[in-house]
């Protein structure tokens, strides 16, 4: 009996105590635990592997965030073009509604051009006048130099002339007293020849034929006398003439030795004629300007905010319209102090517009030179004695990129979110 049924080995009765009862016929069945040292390595593995995901987490973040610098303080900004009246006049036309488009040149008002039309045609008028005095007074320089030059000539020859006829007319009156004196001398020795036959004629001692002919050659020489008188009054009457002659051509000489200066003057009058041309011209060129400011065109491309009706009397300087060109605006973001430690200009932004929720794209352009207080009408004063240090804001100018703000959507004065990418 003991061969046919032999014990049990250890072995089959471990078999026997690992068969798993059957979950349908045992409900009270528990697994065992799982081994104590293999739970707490997957533990251990499982927190390092959650403190690397942190860590990494955390540096890529950290890498994100101080990639770029934000800042809500920003708003869409650009340049507003007022357009003014540079005359005065009356309004008759006005070509634009407000927030119209208008591209640069669009003629926006008109003012009423008849004054400035006859400002140009009087102004006109007295530039010919003026060209037609230089030209005259042009003319006149060249013939006033010939003539003076040909007056010196003649006045010098007359001086010459006049200086001979001195000479001949005193050696005439010489000639003449000379004469005279031989005269006087002949009329003294005739009349005592007549006194000397007078008394022989009376005793009878010649015959008076004889003293005839000697009252005959008295009276002769007595005219004879006579006559060298006249003959040297007249050349003393020559003389005069001759040296007043002389007189006139010096005094003709002396004023003909002005030409020089009377050349002088109708250059100068020549000159001043000129530059009245030069004034006149000048008025008639701002009396077309004047007439072309009577058309008042848009500076820039963008759209009217108009102010100006038909039948206003506007006056130089006196703003009608502002024109916004859409197309140039840019963003002005003020940033803290600290957050502009790595920004450059060039540097890429990232601009989101809270009306819109768009996202635009741009790029620094410049930074301010001061902070935002320092432009203000009264800027601060910190050396008092409650001094406050607070972080300043500096502005920071950002460009759209082209075509960014096509469908001009992005108004200037709206806010917007910029980030400023610093790699």
């Amino acid at each position: 009996m003991a061969d046919e049924n032999p014990p049990h080995s250890a072995s089959d009765a471990d078999k026997e105590s690992r068969i798993e009862p059957s979950p349908l016929t045992d409900t009270t069945y528990v697994p065992p635990p799982p081994p104590p040292r293999r739970s707490k390595r997957r533990r251990n593995i499982l927190i390092l592997v959650v403190v690397l995901v942190v860590i990494v987490g955390g540096v890529f973040l950290w890498r994100y965030f101080s990639s770029y610098e934000s800042t809500d303080d920003a708003q869409a900004d650009v340049h507003l073009y007022p357009v003014s009246a540079r005359i005065s006049g009356h309004v008759i036309k006005v070509n634009v509604d407000d927030n119209q488009w208008v591209q640069q040149g669009t003629v926006l008002v008109e003012i009423d051009p008849k004054d400035y039309e006859v400002a140009v045609a009087q102004a006109q008028a007295n530039l010919a006048s003026a060209e037609a005095t230089a030209q005259s007074l042009n003319i006149t320089v060249p013939i006033t130099s010939v003539s003076t030059v040909s007056q010196l000539t003649s006045t010098s020859s007359d001086i010459e002339n006049a200086t001979a006829g001195v000479s001949a007319a005193e050696k005439q009156l010489l000639a003449a007293h000379a004469q005279l004196e031989q005269a006087q001398a002949n009329d003294v020795r005739a009349q005592d020849d007549l006194h000397r036959y007078k008394l022989l004629v009376d005793k009878r001692e010649v015959a008076e034929q004889v003293y005839d002919q000697a009252l005959a050659a008295a009276r002769s020489s007595t005219a004879a006398v006579a006559a060298a008188s006249a003959n040297e009054s007249a050349a003393q009457q020559f003389v005069q003439q001759a040296r007043s002659r002389l007189v006139q051509a010096v005094a003709n000489h002396e004023s003909a030795a002005t030409g020089p200066q009377q050349v002088s003057s109708t250059r100068a009058r020549a000159r001043a004629a000129i530059a009245d041309v030069q004034q006149r011209r000048a008025l008639l060129e701002q009396a077309v300007l004047n007439l072309q400011y009577t058309k008042v065109v848009a500076p820039v491309t963008g759209e009217v905010n108009k102010t100006v009706v038909v039948g206003w009397n506007v006056q130089p300087g006196q703003q009608m319209l502002t024109v916004v060109p859409l197309d140039q605006v840019w963003v002005t973001a003020n940033f803290k102090e600290t957050q502009l430690k790595y920004m450059r200009v060039g540097q890429k932004a990232k601009i989101h517009v809270d009306s819109t929720g768009q996202d635009l794209r741009g790029q620094v352009d410049s930074i301010a030179g001061a902070t935002g207080p320092l432009f203000s009408l009264l800027p601060p004063e910190n050396a008092t004695g409650n001094y406050v240090k607070i972080v300043q804001r500096i502005p920071v100018k950002i460009i759209l990129e082209s075509g960014e703000n096509r469908d001009r959507r992005l108004r200037p004065g709206m806010n917007v979110v910029p980030d400023v990418y610093l790699q």
